[in-house]
């Protein structure tokens, strides 16, 4: 995938804001709707949201990290590396939303949560779109981050930036889905 570096950032900031509006709305729902769940082995919109800061503390710390030693300047165009692309692409949500094993300590199963994790997600996709702000003025594609499952594999900034926010897309595809069945 090739893409102007500046068009990624907007539309990656575009799609966090428009996530942040919809944990906002979350907040005006019931706890019990927030806590409800389909059945004992899916995830409840509350466990949705804390999976998603428990993986936000690792790549939001990774980013900032990356952006703090990046050496070179942006570049007009992002070429997606193959690894990082594959990895982006396969978060996004198909038609019927696709199963996925999750690593256990990324597994908020079963987790006594209240609003506050509505609270601590919107703090997060702040500091994102402040990220993807700084972003604009180093290489998305010479600046690496590691991943959360291995330290020795890199990805591209740009790519890594895509992954984080189409696995929350993932998610919040299923807390729509959720919402509608409760």
């Amino acid at each position: 995938m090739k893409i102007k570096a500046d068009t990624l950032l907007s539309d990656l900031k575009e799609t966090t804001t428009q996530l942040l509006k919809k944990a906002e709305l979350l907040q005006q729902k019931p706890i019990s709707v927030l806590n409800w769940k389909g059945n004992q082995d899916s995830w409840s919109v509350l466990e949705c949201l804390e999976h998603l800061n428990l993986y936000g503390d690792f790549y939001l710390v990774e980013i900032e990290k990356s952006i703090k030693q990046a050496k070179n300047p942006a570049e007009p165009i992002f070429k997606s590396g193959m690894l990082g692309n594959y990895f982006a692409e396969s978060m996004l949500p198909k038609a019927k939303l696709n199963k996925m094993k999750t690593f256990k300590d990324k597994n908020p199963i079963n987790s006594k949560l209240d609003k506050k994790v509505i609270d601590r997600f919107m703090l997060q996709q702040k500091q994102l779109i402040d990220l993807l702000e700084k972003a604009r003025l180093i290489s998305l594609n010479t600046t690496k981050t590691s991943i959360s499952i291995s330290k020795w594999v890199k990805l591209k900034l740009g790519d890594t930036f895509r992954f984080f926010i189409n696995h929350q897309i993932r998610h919040f595809k299923q807390i729509e889905n959720l919402l509608k069945n409760e």
